[in-house]
């Protein structure tokens, strides 16, 4: 049974830097070929935050994390980071990792729905006071 497990969030002032991680138990990393995090502001939808498509070694950002956040995995691909530095207080969200195991490639439009994943963690809560 797949299992995803975040840590590393909590409360960090403007202009601070926080680094999530997401614990992958259940299947060998190398199966999944899509990793990403997502995040949920209070009254706002689920977004993509980053992803990394696996099968092609490329990742994306949203545009509003560009620069600031980066999206990486340890060698056996257990493991999934976030680095986020710079925060603001429109990064407060609870952030979740996420995961499938279909094979894809990035298209033209390379910013996955929350529909294509099929592995979610329970999410953790970052705050970002100004």
């Amino acid at each position: 049974q797949v299992q995803l497990v975040e840590s590393g969030g909590g409360t960090v002032q403007a202009g601070g830097s926080l680094r999530l991680s997401c614990e992958a138990s259940g299947r060998p990393g190398s199966t999944y070929s899509m990793v990403a995090w997502f995040r949920q502001a209070p009254g706002k939808e689920r977004e993509g935050v980053a992803v990394i498509y696996t099968l092609a070694g490329t990742t994306y950002y949203a545009d509003s994390v560009k620069g600031r956040f980066t999206i990486s995995q340890d060698n056996a691909k257990t493991t999934l980071y976030l680095q986020m530095i710079s925060l603001k207080p429109e990064d407060t969200a609870v952030y979740y990792c996420a995961a499938d195991d279909r094979p894809v490639l990035p298209g033209p439009n390379p910013h996955p729905s929350e529909l294509d994943f099929g592995y979610w963690g329970q999410g953790t809560q970052v705050t970002v006071s100004s």
